[in-house]
């Protein structure tokens, strides 16, 4: 099925939509994960559909931030700059203390950008605007979500998945993603563990509101010995996100968000009159809840996002993991679906991508701790939980089966100014980078003749560009003495770097890809 087909405007399916309609790619669940998925498929080339069971799009906050390594797949996306016109790069985080305000912090402030990290901070923006933006881009690409269409059954066999919607018709697909949520059906169907600990009691109430009298420059956070209440705001929306302790009744048992118990919680801390909140369009309850699932892949049915893992809120991790999960499994699939790789190349997914996921919950976890000890401090706030570990530059693949040697092998693939060498225009390794092929660099002009036999004999897996290093910064970035190669994945990481002889070696992990 192409994705190109019309979409019915009243019913948001597709009008030719049969009983048994096929694709390559069905993705379950609308939110961040498989907004990003479905892009990253489409833009390949993949014919791609993605339901979603809720009957409209949401206006929530909910995951409110992208960090710094999912600016640069939305770069490669084509939507850093959409999403960042919506957000805001930098905000102080003013703490106060019995009503005073008693120290501001600007997270990240110290960072300036560099040749090989171009985005200095993350981007403040609710997660509505993200999934906005993802589709807007999808519709580009000519696929639109199919809303009020939910999932209710699927099998799979050798040849494909064939998914079962509530209202009777069918789905066949090659694949199956299941990007739905922490309480994931597909999962659940799948029978696989989601093992770890869910808080039983309730620990924050959430939700959006007004706040007139307060000023929007500021993230303001109150922590006192009894109460806790942040209010964050946002560019372009009157619209702020409230997070808090919960008002107890008189057992202590927590009570439900309102926007009474909302302002009587605000009264008790900020001690400020002037300051009401109004017009409550989300209210929700937030408990601690770390749990990863054992499999992300059972035959040809994968799991990503929340549907694979869950973890604290502290570090903002939430969204920004379940974008990479995304990011890695699209342009798999993608070359898997079009016979540009075997569909061994899908072992690695899971196998990149799990421990990722225990190493996150090990950080949510401890910069959880860290910020629930330092809040305790007059002046210290939620930066605490902001490390060098949440920006997520650092994780790569090193151990993984498609870390072919030399240096970075498996490691985020730097960013570097540098010049065509063909044309003498200045340009960024970014946009070198950006689409679904693999990348191979030719560092120096002795790498010139390996750049055109890979070129010939990988077409349709590999784009080839040689630079002209001029300022030494790719040579800097990739850790190399001369003249070479770096071959880098569709998901911006290092794959193999090499001298200019072994241009053959690239040719032949290319063609034998996933085979």
């Amino acid at each position: 099925m192409s994705p190109h087909e019309p979409i019915d405007e009243l019913t948001g399916v597709r009008a030719d939509a049969s009983a048994d309609a096929r694709t390559d790619v069905l993705v379950v669940g609308a939110g961040p994960t498989g907004l990003t998925l479905a892009c990253t498929l489409a833009r390949a080339g993949a014919a791609v559909r993605i339901i979603d069971k809720s009957p409209a799009f949401h206006r929530t906050s909910r995951g409110k931030g992208l960090n710094q390594r999912s600016r640069e797949l939305f770069h490669d996306l084509g939507v850093e700059e959409r999403a960042a016109a919506f957000g805001v790069e930098r905000i102080a985080l003013r703490k106060y203390r019995g009503g005073v305000a008693v120290a501001d912090s600007v997270p990240f402030a110290d960072r300036v950008a560099t040749p090989d990290v171009p985005y200095a901070g993350g981007l403040l923006i609710p997660q509505w605007r993200t999934e906005q933006v993802l589709r807007d881009r999808l519709a580009e690409y000519g696929v639109e979500v199919e809303l009020g269409c939910e999932l209710t059954g699927f099998t799979q066999d050798g040849d494909g998945v064939v998914a079962t919607l509530a209202d009777g018709r069918r789905v066949t697909a090659a694949y199956l993603a299941g990007c739905d949520g922490g309480r994931s059906p597909v999962r659940k169907a799948l029978g696989v563990g989601f093992e770890g600990e869910t808080d039983a009691e309730e620990c924050m109430v959430i939700g959006d509101v007004r706040a007139d009298g307060l000023d929007p420059a500021y993230w303001h956070q109150w922590f006192d010995e009894n109460a806790a209440i942040m209010l964050c705001p946002f560019k372009g929306t009157s619209h702020w996100q409230l997070q808090g302790a919960p008002e107890r009744d008189a057992e202590g048992r927590p009570l439900p968000p309102s926007l009474e118990s909302f302002q009587r919680l605000l009264d008790q801390c900020a001690r400020m009159p002037g300051v009401r909140l109004s017009d409550p369009t989300w209210f929700s309850t937030y408990r601690i809840n770390v749990r990863m699932a054992d499999r992300f892949r059972v035959g040809r049915v994968f799991l990503a996002g929340d549907a694979a893992h869950v973890h604290s809120i502290a570090g903002g991790l939430g969204m920004n993991t379940g974008i990479q999960d995304a990011f890695n499994l699209g342009w798999k699939l993608a070359l898997v679906v079009r016979g540009l790789a075997g569909a061994g190349l899908l072992d690695t997914y899971e196998e990149e991508r799990l421990p990722v996921a225990a190493w996150t919950l090990d950080v949510t976890n401890e910069r959880l701790r860290a910020v629930l000890e330092g809040v305790r401090e007059a002046g210290v706030g939620t930066e605490v939980g902001l490390t060098d570990d949440v920006t997520t530059l650092g994780v790569g693949y090193g151990w993984g089966g498609l870390a072919w040697g030399g240096p970075k092998a498996g490691e985020r693939a730097p960013d570097a100014p540098c010049r065509d060498a063909a044309t003498g225009e200045d340009i960024r390794l970014f946009d070198v980078f950006a689409g679904p092929e693999f990348t191979l660099l030719g560092v120096g002009p002795d790498s010139a003749e390996a750049l055109a036999e890979a070129e010939e004999k990988c077409a349709g897996l590999l784009t080839t560009r040689l630079v002209d290093d001029h300022e030494g910064h790719v040579r800097r970035g990739y850790d190399m003495d001369g003249d070479g190669l770096v071959l880098v994945r569709p998901d911006n990481h290092v794959a193999l770097s090499a001298g200019v002889d072994r241009g053959a070696e690239v040719v032949d992990r290319l063609l034998r890809l996933g085979r």
